[in-house]
């Protein structure tokens, strides 16, 4: 029996508490999530909220950190292919589609909590999503740099959407932002991206393929010392140009 079905069939107090808060969150917004709306929702009374989370704040931090774990999920199943762009491309696309479909969740995810460890994990699959491209020799910025660009793109966009009447939104503008980021990012990446013979790129790519192999296999022939600088040294090398 998985761990999931075990949760399913006897919840802890907690993991009813903040069923109950994202039932009202995704039902009737945030300001529904108030300690007694969500303690007459999960049978708890106050004293049980407070000590499990210590007051609103926490519980809507803890209700953020919990919409995160669901989004990770969705993008852990992401299957790997041998073309990192692609899978790239399908991630930004899975992150949207999540957002316009769990709004409250999003919003309070990326707009209105601190950064929680879940959190800290998505930018992770990030990061190993645009190594894969940086690994290929395809990108064109750090790896940091294009994460960056890429996740404030789509996180900004999303925002934009949501807040926007549905009737009113141009759900359009997610391709278009999506295939100039990756023709800004990439070389050879996608149809119409630039091509690599550019003045600066084949120093570029080259500074962020080795960066990303020695993150993912640091050699023993430098101290820690001197791959950090030779770290930064890559770096712009990368981007100074950009």
């Amino acid at each position: 029996m998985s761990v999931e079905t075990d949760i399913s069939a006897a919840p802890t107090t907690r993991d009813r508490i903040l069923r109950a808060a994202a039932a009202l969150l995704e039902r009737e917004g945030r300001d529904a999530v108030s300690t007694r709306a969500v303690g007459t929702a999960a049978g708890v009374q106050a004293p049980t909220l407070y000590r499990l989370f210590g007051d609103k704040a926490g519980l809507l931090q803890a209700v953020a950190a919990y919409g995160f774990e669901s989004y990770l999920v969705q993008k852990h199943g992401l299957d790997e292919s041998d073309d990192p762009v692609a899978d790239l491309r399908r991630g930004w696309d899975m992150h949207v589609q999540f957002g316009l479909s769990r709004p409250a969740f999003y919003t309070l995810m990326y707009a209105d909590s601190a950064p929680c460890p879940a959190a800290r994990e998505a930018e992770a699959v990030l990061l190993r999503m645009v190594s894969r491209v940086a690994a290929a020799g395809r990108l064109r910025y750090s790896v940091d740099r294009a994460a960056r660009l890429i996740h404030g793109t789509a996180m900004g966009l999303v925002l934009s959407l949501i807040a926007t009447p549905e009737d009113d939104r141009d759900l359009e503008l997610l391709t278009i932002a999506r295939e100039n980021v990756l023709r800004e990012v990439t070389i050879d990446g996608v149809p119409g991206s630039r091509a690599a013979s550019e003045p600066g790129d084949a120093a570029r790519t080259r500074a962020v393929a080795l960066k990303a192999a020695l993150r993912s296999e640091p050699t023993a022939a430098l101290s820690a010392t001197e791959q950090a600088l030779l770290g930064e040294w890559l770096d712009r090398i990368a981007d100074g140009a950009g």
